[in-house]
């Protein structure tokens, strides 16, 4: 049996300590997910404006485009659009040409987190395939939009890079730039709406 690698620990403000490469539910709180996703910009902070854009905002956006494209779908595969890129909120946000050049330590990484947030709030470990589909759209298009808005791309090259059959959406959508404090708040109160949505009435 190979030797097992050493702990990675993160600190967390909430005083946890999470192993990255051993996380488990127990080591996962939303508001720790909420801090580190508000400071944790997209694009590599290449973009437009004086605040840059975060994961948090994006994650925001995802759900409000999975919303739209699955109406009447469960709250709990809404709770998992708003949280499917919550490991970022330790490993960062990689793009697209680094995380190739990573490899699959990125993503068991990747994967190994998700897990472990989906069970702290009530998920399947692994997401079924269609549901995961559906966020992938939702993400597409939120890119699409960000890349056209904020991020420099031409529209053209968005489309080719980007390519979304719910293009109709977009005029509809905005990108919102706000204080990181902001973020997290916004996160935080479309959290526990959801986990409200989930839990029924009291």
């Amino acid at each position: 049996m190979p030797p097992r690698p050493p702990r990675a620990w993160q600190r967390m403000l909430s005083g946890r300590r999470l192993d990255l490469l051993d996380p488990t539910p127990m080591d996962i709180e939303i508001g720790d997910i909420a801090h580190g996703l508000a400071f944790v910009a997209r694009w590599n902070g290449q973009t437009h404006g004086d605040w840059p854009y975060s994961v948090a905002e994006h994650s925001l956006l995802v759900e409000q485009i999975f919303d739209r494209l699955n109406p009447g779908c469960e709250p709990r595969w809404r709770l998992a659009a708003l949280l499917h890129d919550a490991p970022e909120y330790v490993i960062g946000d990689m793009i697209s040409p680094v995380k190739a050049a990573l490899g699959r330590e990125y993503g068991a990484m990747d994967e190994r987190l998700a897990s472990a947030i989906h069970r702290r709030f009530g998920l399947p470990a692994t997401l079924p395939v269609a549901i995961k589909r559906r966020i992938k759209a939702a993400d597409r298009v939120s890119a699409r939009l960000e890349a056209v808005t904020i991020a420099g791309f031409a529209p053209a090259e968005a489309v080719r890079l980007f390519p979304v059959p719910e293009a109709q959406l977009l005029p509809d959508l905005t990108i919102t730039l706000r204080p990181p404090a902001e973020t997290r708040a916004a996160y935080l109160e479309r959290f526990a709406v959801l986990m409200g949505l989930i839990d029924g009435p009291a």
